[in-house]
């Protein structure tokens, strides 16, 4: 049973060898271990911190671009609507033109068909005179054919001319 019970003085060196061990660990691995565990740690929380900061910008620019597209929208909105406007008011002058073209032409049109029709009575009166002066002499010819007739009938225009 040698092996399962170990001897006092292999105790004693083996707590002497891990004493010396464990100093030599603690004086040159220690540190240096704990130190670079210190930077791993500090690059982690670094690399965390620097996940955070970028997360919030991204939530900063996509509220930034959010902002930026219902812009966009509105401006687009507002421009489709003076678009609207400007053909409505494009559309009310064009109808407002041409409405005044057609009163003008309207307007000619009267202009020119009462000038034919004075000018149509102007020819049918000159007619009349013309026939009536024809149809007048032939009638006074035939009545005034001697000279006491139309020495009467002169003297009659002359009373009539002097009273009016």
């Amino acid at each position: 049973m040698p092996l399962v019970t170990p001897g006092i003085g292999l105790v004693f060196w083996m707590l002497v060898s891990f004493t010396i061990v464990f100093l030599i660990l603690r004086k040159f691995a220690w540190k240096p271990i704990l130190n670079i565990l210190k930077q791993r740690e500090e690059r982690i929380e670094k690399a965390l911190k620097a996940a955070q900061d970028a997360r919030i910008e991204m939530q900063k620019l996509q509220a930034n671009n959010e902002q930026i597209v219902a812009e966009a929208r509105k401006q687009a909105d507002n421009i489709i609507k003076e678009a609207r406007e400007i053909k409505e008011k494009i559309i009310a002058e064009a109808k407002q033109q041409a409405s005044i073209e057609a009163e003008k032409v309207f307007a000619a049109s009267k202009l020119a068909i009462e000038n034919q029709k004075i000018q149509a009575m102007n020819e049918i009166r000159n007619q009349i005179a013309e026939l009536s002066v024809l149809i007048a002499e032939k009638i006074v010819r035939k009545e005034l054919q001697n000279n006491e007739q139309q020495k009467a009938y002169i003297k009659t225009l002359l009373d009539e001319l002097t009273l009016n």
